[in-house]
């Protein structure tokens, strides 16, 4: 069996400044690099907004791996459930060891309810970083960069839609797209 783990990240490829492909990393790299005309193929994460390094011998990994059949792995697979260590203080591990369901129960609804609590905030954060790489990376000298740049970090939507918008139309859909959680409204504001 392959140490080839499958990639589940949606991605956007663009050929220059032309959109070529989005959609599954496997999917969208197949269909990058099938055809080149010769201009530099980027492929950009997108929750991160940051190049993807694509090595094509994984891709093809990953999809002998899904046409052979299916082998039993132990553990909770289809839950998604990963074991890796955690080091923490013996007074950590006392309370967590009086928690009902035991410390992995406790940790995950610990975990998640901070992540409830904090939702909003880092997925405007998250999303401000990811448009910002996207656009330092494929409009880093592009006019009005610095000025769009300062819109995002500022919260300003429209300023950053108009300022985009002279840029080719590929790129500044995608940064739109990128940035539009960024502005959205906080949930305790409304």
């Amino acid at each position: 069996m392959s140490n080839v783990e499958p990639d589940t990240r949606t991605v956007t490829a663009f050929a220059g400044s032309r959109r070529i492909a989005s959609g599954a990393l496997d999917d969208v790299a197949r269909k990058a690099f099938a055809s080149p005309d010769g201009s530099t193929v980027l492929i950009f994460d997108d929750r991160t907004g940051r190049v993807v390094d694509v090595d094509m011998r994984d891709v093809e990994g990953r999809a002998s791996e899904r046409a052979a059949s299916p082998i039993r792995k132990p553990g909770r697979p289809k839950l998604g459930v990963v074991a890796r260590e955690v080091t923490l203080l013996p007074r950590h591990w006392e309370w967590l060891s009086r928690q009902a369901g035991g410390a992995s129960v406790a940790l995950r609804k610990l975990v998640d309810e901070a992540r409830r609590a904090r939702a909003g905030t880092e997925q405007r954060r998250e999303a401000r970083d990811a448009a910002y790489a996207f656009i330092m990376a494929m409009a880093g000298d592009a006019a009005g960069f610095e000025e769009a740049s300062r819109a995002l970090f500022a919260g300003q939507a429209e300023r950053f839609h108009e300022l985009v918008a002279a840029w080719p139309a590929d790129i500044a859909n995608h940064a739109v797209k990128l940035a539009a959680p960024a502005f959205e409204p906080d949930v305790a504001d409304a």
